[in-house]
């Protein structure tokens, strides 16, 4: 990096070697870059994901409706590795033309209806089967206040703060500064909430909760970024780590966790997910592996 200020040229143009982590993913267009279908398994929705934040949502959201004992959330999670370009096959970018995971497809229905984006695939999902959104007005409100703060708000946790503390080339000061103060509010914003209620919404757990917690959840439990909750200093919020702890420790959040990730300890990941045997499984492995 030079000292000398950044003057921006009159008309933008595409610089294939900007460098960082996820350069070689991005680009100015959209569309397929291959063709490739995408797989289909025997379940009614099919999720193509990965265990990002985002894709965590939708895998907890769905291992939590199958505790309640909606079998019509049996699905199957196919890997998608955004870093091999996966999500720009014509097969995913027909189920999502803005090329970003998680996308799922709903096949009970005819025709098939496409579900892109974490948040509408969690409103989608709650409404399909009842659970896990309020039924009563001010409660819904309340529920989806919360979710689409989280729509609006983890853009800056993580291709703002993520991005210049842990990815970019350099670490450069402003960037930083800049957007770690805009988490620590963020994080201000939850603590106050999570004093005055259980969840989010209200006394009852819902979708609001689940769409947040794989974000700041995550930054809670020092799992995001490095050592971002030290420099944060995210101890410092009580009430977000209380409700961290507590959802946690959910038996359907610790499964819908593991699907489709393909880092950290092997015990914690499961590729795809096509049956809810495939937990005994990877269980059972475990303990052979011992």
């Amino acid at each position: 990096m030079t000292d000398a200020p950044y003057t921006p040229p009159k008309v933008w143009t595409w610089d294939k070697e900007n460098g960082g982590k996820f350069a070689s993913i991005n680009r100015p267009i959209a569309g397929p870059t291959h063709d490739k279908e995408l797989p289909v398994g025997k379940h009614p929705l099919q999720l193509y994901s990965l265990a990002t934040p985002n894709g965590q949502k939708v895998t907890i959201l769905l291992e939590e409706l199958l505790a309640r004992g909606h079998s019509g959330a049996e699905y199957d999670a196919w890997l998608i590795k955004i870093g091999d370009g996966d999500q720009f096959s014509s097969g995913f970018v027909a189920v999502n033309p803005n090329s970003k995971i998680p996308a799922l497809l709903d096949r009970s229905v005819n025709p098939p209806q496409r579900v892109f984006e974490s948040g509408s695939i969690l409103l989608y999902l709650a409404e399909k089967f009842g659970e896990f959104i309020p039924k009563d007005p001010a409660g819904r409100t309340e529920c989806l206040n919360w979710l689409f703060w989280q729509m609006g708000s983890a853009p800056y946790l993580g291709g703002g703060f993520g991005h210049f503390y842990a990815y970019a080339p350099e670490k450069w000061e402003y960037p930083i500064n800049r957007f770690a103060m805009e988490v620590k509010r963020q994080m201000d914003v939850l603590d106050r909430r999570l004093a005055e209620t259980e969840y989010l919404a209200g006394a009852e757990y819902s979708i609001a909760d689940i769409a947040v917690w794989p974000w700041y959840g995550g930054l809670a439990n020092g799992v995001l970024y490095g050592d971002s909750a030290i420099f944060l200093d995210v101890a410092s919020y009580k009430n977000v780590q209380r409700w961290t702890k507590a959802i946690g420790a959910r038996p359907a959040v610790k499964r819908g966790r593991m699907v489709n990730r393909i880092s950290g300890d092997l015990s914690t990941q499961l590729h795809e997910r096509h049956d809810a045997s495939d937990f005994e499984t990877k269980t059972q492995d475990k303990l052979e592996a011992k």
